[in-house]
């Protein structure tokens, strides 16, 4: 009888552990290597020395309970804090601590209820698992209290003390302050506070930082806005001293004198600071039959800020400028960003040009940088250069002669936008008028003109020569990326839209065209504006990084921000390093690398969406007070946002949002379903979901957190009561809700912050 022999196992080699280890999602031991591997006995002893071979030669990292990770991978419990959060209340977060993390590292943390409510710059304990890349998927452990957190809100009387209410709406950081606490400030001032550590019953304390305002000032609410996101708006001595001191640039250090070209500005009829000016004229070569010649002039801000002078590290640490109805906080100090970099008119102006040649269907042949001087001709709004548009196309004096060339090449530039599938959604903008004293006169949204889409498309086609310049010459640069939609963002889009008989298949190619055409369909219908917000939040966010991936939103493979560096860090770096790789003189960035970059776009990212929040506090806070003296009328509204504890409704006309508590929805338990984006009554069936029409009643405007809150009057959707299922035995299924039941009316059940 023959006798068989086990076969012989092998040790895996080296580089088969390191690439087991990397391919886990968390940290592993010993014992999941050996089980992996099949490995038992003595083979257990030689695995352990392999092991200890990768941690010494740097190729695994060592982590707690003797367990390994991939080099640079987080621990599988952490502290992070959180930059950003989205409509649908899922956050972003990065490490606090980056000893062995590299730069770019993300931490996603989706919404569950039941987690503790958490903020912009708030730090997490969190449990984490390896998603891809530098990308980690984390569940909240719990929210950690700093020792100074900051927090601006307004001081109340109550009984015999001050109480500190805050302006981001969360009962956490309400604090007693005590009279040695609060200096000079006083019942109805708006401060600027500190919340001290080291209570554990009663009321937190607070200390008084600075007085910001008094609440029943309109004026203050951008001063609200700039402290509750820590915008940073004074400049150091040395900077404001460098501004004042700059001295107006001249034809030397390699300039182009392009003084004879008819060069116009045009912006918005509130604009200071012109970053950019346009011209254009019909290619007159034999070979381009019509087509364009275009020149993009760009404010050269990079004569002015010089790599790591004073004037460059207040705008590295703003990243950007932010815009409030009443007033800017600025990248740059006024004395360049409104003065000697504003391209004025009739006033000679250092400039960084861009020469770009299109065809007749408006696809860029070439194009060209240079360093010039420039004197505009005129600085006009959007609303005047299409009136002179519309009134005579076919004048051929003044600026009328001017505009006639810019809209033929902006016809042409539409072409190969359409052509490309660049994505267009519809979302109206809306603009506060603000008089002299702080109140508001008016909200009303912005007319969107063929001029703003002209200067848009001059932009983008100057922004895209930038990229390609930079990556034909090898040069390191500074990307505007914005990745194709996440998976799960594009399946709950699906099941939304479902619900307005708009059918995609799942598991199909996701293009910019796709969209495109689920808003054509949805074009003139009572749902248009719905469906465009749903897929604009089904996109993911731009963001800078010298890593090119492309712009899935504008269908361009390269991208970079060039035309606004005045206003924003990133477009200052991209001149710097056009500079450099055109070799067009002095103020370029010296050659910097991807790696010194990282940190840089990591940064300017944050601060665009610390600029966003604060604009749409402001625009919120705006709105609030000018319905603050409607209260108890009644508005027909659209549900705009669903969450677990009600709804946000907009109202008529746009011209604010409220929210509708559960508590105040009839009376009935409202479970919540996420990916529908409603919320069911077990009882009654009644269906609140987004898009549908109610009539509400506004109950509370509050100035200070920029709130509306409403009642509900009628609306919704009636469906027969849903059977649920309980506790059943095995086979049977169990209803699983995505919260925890919200109270109608009867149970007054109170909402989480």
């Amino acid at each position: 009888m023959t006798k068989h022999t086990k076969p012989a196992r092998t040790l895996p080699t080296r580089e088969q552990i390191k690439t087991f280890i990397e391919e886990s999602s968390r940290p592993v031991g010993r014992r999941e290597v050996a089980r992996a591997f099949n490995l038992k006995g003595p083979d257990r002893i030689e695995l352990k020395r392999l092991i200890r071979d990768l941690v010494e030669r740097g190729d695994i990292d060592p982590g707690d309970r003797r367990k390994v990770s991939a080099t640079g991978r987080l621990p599988s419990v952490a502290v992070v804090k959180v930059i950003s959060i989205n409509d649908d209340a899922e956050a972003v977060a990065r490490p606090v601590s980056r000893t062995t993390v590299g730069k770019l590292t993300e931490v996603l943390l989706p919404h569950v209820n039941g987690n503790p409510s958490f903020s912009i710059g708030d730090r997490i304990l969190a449990r984490l698992s390896h998603f891809r890349g530098g990308i980690y998927r984390g569940s909240v452990v719990r929210r950690l209290e700093t020792e100074s957190q900051r927090v601006v809100g307004v001081l109340k009387k109550s009984n015999k003390e001050l109480r500190l209410v805050p302006s981001n709406g969360r009962r956490s950081h309400e604090a007693v302050v005590a009279k040695a606490d609060a200096g000079e400030a006083r019942a109805g001032d708006i401060v600027s506070a500190k919340l001290l550590p080291g209570r554990r019953m009663g009321s937190r304390k607070a200390c008084v930082i600075e007085v910001i305002g008094r609440e029943n000032s309109p004026k203050a609410i951008s001063l609200i806005c700039i402290n509750e996101n820590e915008i940073p708006d004074n400049f150091s001595p040395d900077a404001r001293e460098l501004a004042e001191k700059a001295k107006p640039a001249t034809l030397e250090d390699k300039r182009e004198d392009l003084r004879h070209i008819p060069l116009i500005t045009i912006d918005g009829p509130d604009a200071r600071d012109f970053d950019d000016a346009v011209w254009a004229e019909a290619d007159t070569s034999t070979s381009n039959q019509g087509g364009w010649r275009l020149l993009v002039a760009i404010a050269d801000v990079a004569h002015y800020v010089r790599p790591n002078d004073a004037l460059d590290v207040e705008a590295r640490k703003r990243g950007n400028s932010v815009y409030f109805p009443d007033r800017v906080v600025p990248m740059l100090p006024e004395t360049l960003s409104n003065g000697l970099c504003s391209l004025k008119p009739g006033e000679d102006r250092a400039c960084l040009v861009v020469e770009i040649t299109i065809d007749a269907k408006g696809r860029k042949t070439s194009h060209r940088f240079q360093r010039a001087l420039m004197r505009s001709v005129a600085r006009v709004t959007y609303e005047e250069i299409q009136e002179i548009q519309d009134r005579d196309p076919q004048a051929s004096e003044g600026l009328a002669a001017l505009s006639r060339p810019l809209f033929g090449a902006f016809r042409a530039l539409v072409q190969a936008r359409e052509k490309r599938g660049a994505l267009e959604i519809e979302i109206p903008e809306m603009r506060v008028v603000v008089a002299d004293d702080g109140t508001v006169e008016a909200i009303k949204p912005h007319a969107r003109l063929d001029s703003h889409r002209l200067i848009e498309e001059f932009m983008i086609q100057a922004n895209v020569a930038a990229a390609e310049a930079l990556q034909h010459r090898k040069h390191p640069c500074v990307y505007r990326v914005h990745d194709r939609p996440a998976p799960k963002k594009f399946e709950e889009l699906r099941v939304n839209l479902s619900g307005f008989d708009i059918q995609l298949s799942k598991g199909q190619v996701v293009h910019s065209t796709l969209f495109n055409r689920i808003l054509e369909q949805a074009r003139g219908k009572g749902h248009q504006s719905l469906v465009n917000e749903l897929v604009l939040r089904a996109q993911s966010q731009a963001v800078y990084t010298p890593h090119n991936i492309g712009h899935f939103g504008l269908a361009l493979r390269r991208y970079a921000h060039f035309t606004s560096p005045i206003r924003r860090y990133s477009d200052l770096l991209v001149h710097r390093a056009l500079i450099d790789a055109h070799n067009l003189g002095s103020g370029g960035d010296g050659h910097s690398e991807p790696s010194e970059l990282e940190a840089v776009c990591e940064h300017i990212s944050m601060t665009e969406r610390r600029a966003t929040a604060a604009e749409r506090s402001a625009i919120n806070r705006y709105s609030t007070l000018f319905m603050a003296d409607r209260i108890g009328e009644q508005f027909e509204s659209v549900v705009s946002g669903v969450v677990r504890f009600g709804l946000f409704v907009t109202l008529e006309g746009g011209q604010a949002d409220a929210l509708l508590l559960a508590r105040n929805l009839p009376d009935d338990y409202y479970d919540h379903d996420r990916a529908r984006h409603e919320l069911l009554g077990r009882h009654s069936g009644m269906r609140f979901r987004l898009g549908h029409a109610l009539t509400v009643r506004l109950k509370d405007a509050n100035l200070v957190s920029g709130r509306l809150e409403v009642d509900y009057v009628a609306g919704g959707e009636a469906n027969r009561p849903r059977k649920r299922i309980g506790l059943g035995t095995r086979g049977k299924p169990k209803e699983k809700s995505d919260s925890p039941p919200r109270r109608g009316r009867s149970g007054r059940k109170k909402t989480d912050d």
